[in-house]
């Protein structure tokens, strides 16, 4: 966004790979592999610090020896994009990026040449950022810190005249010590949205209530449950569409149909519908927008079949979110034989605080396979999430489970007990070192021996 606007651009990375790497060249940003002092040469107006880097960096520590200017990402947005802009910020521990790819794409549609920034690649732009001009600023509101000398969460940075909020459940354990901790920094955003803003929330969640109830701002609550605002309801889903009926407090809001599958989907798009409904896009377009979406990547992506099995990605890493992909899978694809492979990746899953909660999401495939906890060696024996437990108490539930050290042997095993008609789901916010490759290799191997 900031070369599209004129800024000069460069910078370091480690471990650049697509969509990420594939976005910047198109968009003739060069970077350097690895973090070095003479990568600011010559120096930078301003550098911008991403979250993940530390005291101890090379590039921080010459940054702040020589009083380079410097920013974390978030203030960047605020200062150069949001200026004159109505903000629309998703918010939620589950759907965010999806949702705010939606409600991105529903504005575009709808006319409003929307301006947007989202955490992965929509398919529907081709790309993660859009600079169309119009009045509305859509951006997915992460509750993450935005760097190492600027605590607060990201969303805080957004000045939000409207948010979405899908839901709050514990996360990133590694900043946030419980709950009530990321409680309040939902609290924090609720408070700083303007009279004249608006919110729309999960309304199934009590805890989502508690936070919006002293909002200074109208509330407008959605669901699957009636006394919701907005609720939607007669969910069918197919193989390639889902069907649901929209009520807006009785009154008949529309059918819409979308290709996103699983009942979380639902309520995403749901959300937008109220969200654009009250921005005054026009329902013909709202349907429009719903039905053409191809979503984004990462999200039940096919992304080959050997041997007559299915291997799908999805960027899952939280136990609700396996529950809900396992459950989307189960009605995209009916009846197939789900296989379900975990990396415990986040730095809130390589921590064995929610180790039963990941192990009976996992139990609702037909079988499932635990990974290598990733970067074991920054954690201690007691703080780490053990593999073995939670295969344990998955086949106390009567589900085969399996851990292996490596990606490539999950794909050798699963490789060899595959059947044609089934369905692998590869589980992980990060590559997984390349299984679903090594899987789709190895079935398309054994089918040649």
């Amino acid at each position: 966004m900031l070369a599209e606007s004129g800024f000069l651009v460069c910078g370091s990375d480690a471990g650049v790979y697509p969509p990420a790497s594939d976005l910047l060249r198109k968009a003739g940003i060069g970077w350097k592999e690895g973090f070095r002092e003479e990568n600011l040469d010559p120096r930078p107006d301003c550098v911008v610090i991403g979250n993940a880097l530390s005291r101890g960096n090379p590039e921080v520590e010459r940054i702040l020896d020589e009083k380079i200017p410097y920013q974390s990402l978030p203030s960047v947005i605020e200062e150069v994009f949001l200026p004159g802009r109505r903000s629309l910020v998703v918010t939620g521990t589950h759907g965010k990026t999806t949702t705010t790819s939606l409600l991105a794409w529903v504005m575009h549609v709808g006319g409003r040449r929307p301006n947007f920034l989202v955490g992965g690649m929509v398919e529907d732009f081709g790309s993660s950022y859009g600079l169309g001009g119009g009045e509305e600023f859509v951006i997915e509101g992460d509750e993450y810190d935005s760097a190492f000398f600027d605590k607060a969460p990201k969303f805080l940075h957004y000045h939000p005249d409207e948010i979405i909020i899908t839901s709050i459940e514990f996360d990133h354990a590694d900043i946030y010590p419980d709950l009530a901790a990321i409680e309040l920094q939902f609290r924090r955003l609720v408070n700083v949205v303007p009279r004249s803003g608006r919110i729309v929330a999960w309304g199934e969640s009590a805890t989502v209530r508690t936070i919006t109830a002293k909002a200074f701002c109208p509330v407008e609550s959605y669901g699957l449950e009636a006394g919701c605002d907005w609720t939607a309801g007669n969910l069918e889903f197919g193989e390639s569409a889902t069907r649901f009926r929209v009520t807006h407090r009785g009154k008949e809001a529309g059918t819409f149909e979308m290709r996103l599958a699983g009942r979380h989907n639902v309520l995403n798009a749901l959300s937008v519908i109220a969200l654009a409904m009250g921005r005054g896009v026009e329902v013909d377009a709202i349907r429009e927008a719903l039905a053409t979406f191809r979503g984004i990547r990462r999200r039940l992506e096919l992304r080959g079949e050997a041997r007559g099995v299915l291997v799908v990605d999805d960027f899952a890493h939280h136990p609700t979110a396996v529950h809900e992909t396992i459950a989307a899978a189960r009605g995209r694809w009916p009846g197939r034989r789900i296989w379900a492979a975990f990396e415990p990746r986040s730095n809130t899953m390589r921590r064995h605080l929610l180790e039963n909660e990941l192990a009976d999401a996992l139990a609702t495939a037909d079988a499932a396979i635990v990974g290598p906890v990733n970067r074991p060696q920054l954690l201690s024996d007691a703080e780490r999430l053990d593999p073995g437990r939670v295969v344990e108490r998955i086949r106390r539930e009567g589900k085969p489970a399996w851990a292996f050290d490596s990606a490539a042997e999950i794909a050798e095993f699963i490789a060899g007990e595959a059947c044609e008609g089934d369905l692998v789901l590869a589980l992980s916010n990060g590559s997984f070192d390349g299984l679903c490759e090594k899987l789709i290799d190895a079935l398309g191997r054994r089918g040649r021996d």
